[in-house]
């Protein structure tokens, strides 16, 4: 979910990074379901002797009024960084605004390069995702590309031996699927920073910025209530940020790379990072834009994901429905870019926090959500450490869509439990 001016919905990268090759279009050139898919790739991670068995679909969004619209999502999925077998990178961007695809794509590219040349990466991703951060946003201000009033969310995850990096900006989501008995449950590895959470609310509130829904901004709704429900019941009305005396830019997210009008109210480019040891209970992650999660949960991507042994399979799947989602909801529907890394012969467990081999943070220093299907999770920002936990959206299963996106090859076997 982007600002009120570039709430965009019809993407489709331009570039894709030189490790993420074998691509296929599926669909004419007037379909509304232009697919980009990766064929099934798989990597070693030598120091714990386990791989990593990935595949990444994103789909331009259908826009009625702009049938033309280029796909603002992308993604970049960088393995061995540094030369190092053990490095590996993934991430999902959500570009918005009038420049969203060029915000987008300038991020994606300057941030793992910003990474893979920073000599501090392997002994402290943290402090490194703080500074790579930091420096792509001051390059977006500074480039060619006008980022005054777009930008881009981003969602990434290193892979560092036995040990995941999770650095949030914005309201696209990283989530785990952890093994417990005979089910798989759906542990969140992020935050949406949106300003339905009270945290973010009050800290660009304190930086100038005015919070209000459309409604009322508008003057059809009363600005003096700040209470908005959750993002299930915000009936597609959420909260925005606003300056004082305008009704610009509208943002429905408190942390993004670029908006450099919306950084004057306090949108900023620090990432949140959380740390996850993995274990054997881990058997896979889903790296998303919200164009997923707007109608479906994390459980139910979780879900949707185990049904099938093949991430392509499992990537069409939940794009499909999300696009029935979005129709059935509304006239339109978002970009959506789905990647899910599937975890192969992880035998050793790594030190853990809890039984599931999340790192606990101190819950002294928590912010909690309540909510089924969260996660306690490390959570690291340049200025503070602090636990959160996030609410899932509920099961919003709607009738069958007027469109049938991609079907799942039936003849491939579905996700085993036990399997490795």
């Amino acid at each position: 979910m982007g600002c009120v001016h570039g709430r965009c919905c019809s993407r489709y990268p331009t570039s894709s990074d030189d490790d993420s090759k074998g691509y296929r279009q599926i669909g004419a050139g007037k379909s509304k379901h232009l697919l980009t898919q990766m064929s099934l790739e798989t990597i070693s991670v030598p120091s714990r002797n386990f791989r990593l068995q990935y595949s990444v679909l994103t789909q331009r969004g259908y826009y009625p009024d702009q049938l033309d619209k280029e796909n603002e999502d992308s993604f970049v999925i960088k393995t061995q960084l540094q030369g190092n077998p053990d490095i590996h990178f993934f991430g999902v961007f959500d570009g918005h605004g009038q420049f969203g695809a060029k915000c987008s794509n300038f991020v994606k590219n300057r941030l793992v390069e910003i990474l893979a040349n920073d000599p501090t990466l392997s002994d402290d991703p943290i402090t490194a995702y703080n500074s790579a951060f930091a420096a792509t946003n001051s390059e977006l201000h500074n480039s060619e590309i006008d980022d005054m009033m777009s930008g881009t969310t981003a969602i990434t995850v290193l892979v560092v031996g036995d040990t995941i990096y999770v650095a949030n900006v914005g309201d696209s989501r990283a989530v785990m699927a952890v093994k417990r008995g005979n089910r798989i449950v759906a542990e969140d590895m992020s935050c949406d920073q949106t300003p339905f959470r009270e945290d973010e609310c009050e800290r660009v509130k304190k930086c100038g910025a005015r919070v209000l829904s459309v409604d009322q901004v508008e003057g059809l709704k009363d600005p003096n209530i700040q209470s908005w429900g959750d993002e299930e019941s915000d009936g597609g009305d959420p909260p925005r940020l606003w300056v004082q005396d305008g009704m610009y830019p509208g943002t429905a997210f408190t942390r993004s790379v670029g908006d450099h009008t919306a950084e004057l109210i306090g949108v900023i480019a620090e990432p949140e990072v959380s740390v996850v040891q993995l274990t054997q209970n881990h058997v896979f992650f889903v790296v998303a834009s919200d164009g997923v999660f707007e109608f479906l949960s994390s459980q139910v991507v979780v879900d949707m994901a185990a049904r099938y042994g093949d991430p392509r399979d499992a990537c069409s799947a939940i794009a499909g429905e999300s696009y029935k989602l979005w129709l059935d909801h509304e006239n339109r529907t978002d970009d959506i870019t789905i990647l899910i890394v599937q975890i192969k012969d992880l035998i050793n467990p790594g030190k853990t926090g809890g039984t599931d081999g999340t790192a606990v943070a101190d819950k002294s220093v928590a912010s909690p959500r309540p909510g089924k299907g969260s996660v306690d999770v490390s959570m690291h920002t340049k200025s503070e450490t602090r636990q959160t936990l996030r609410t899932d959206l509920s099961d919003k299963q709607g009738p069958a869509s007027r469109s049938q996106v991609v079907v799942p090859d039936p003849r491939r076997r579905p996700f085993e439990l036990d399997g490795g």
